[in-house]
């Protein structure tokens, strides 16, 4: 137990393992996977792509701009989903992402998903009516 602040060992781990998968999840997002460093691929439903390239400009922006995380959104403290709503032309939508954590080869989930050397991200845009 971690007797300075009364947390047993294993969940301030875990906690300390959260944080970093967030901020690596954050800079992925928040670089739409332009963030080399960060290993991974952009994927959206037929329903998402079929939009107009306004609508996908105004929904990249806000999901990389993203940052109202709740214990509600964020139970584990990754930031690996948030639902964003958008406006063009008056009508407005709500968008998902979901990040996903795999091995290199997108088999299987990540056995480090603190190590960017052997964890590859995969963040799908969606619907809800997708899911």
């Amino acid at each position: 137990m971690n007797n300075a602040l009364s947390i047993p060992e294993e969940d301030f781990e875990a906690a300390e393992k959260a944080k970093l998968i967030a901020e690596h999840n954050d800079r992925f997002r928040n670089t739409w996977g332009a963030d080399f460093t960060i290993p991974g691929q952009i994927v959206m439903t037929r329903a998402v792509a079929a939009l107009s390239p306004a609508w996908m400009v105004r929904l990249m922006q806000a999901i990389q701009q993203f940052s109202d995380f709740t214990e509600d959104n964020d139970p584990y403290g990754d930031h690996s989903f948030g639902a964003v709503e958008i406006t063009v032309g008056g009508e407005t939508k709500t968008i998902w992402f979901k990040i996903d954590l795999y091995d290199l080869n997108l088999e299987y989930g990540a056995e480090d998903p603190t190590d960017l050397e052997q964890t590859k991200r995969v963040m799908t845009v969606l619907f809800p009516s997708d899911y």
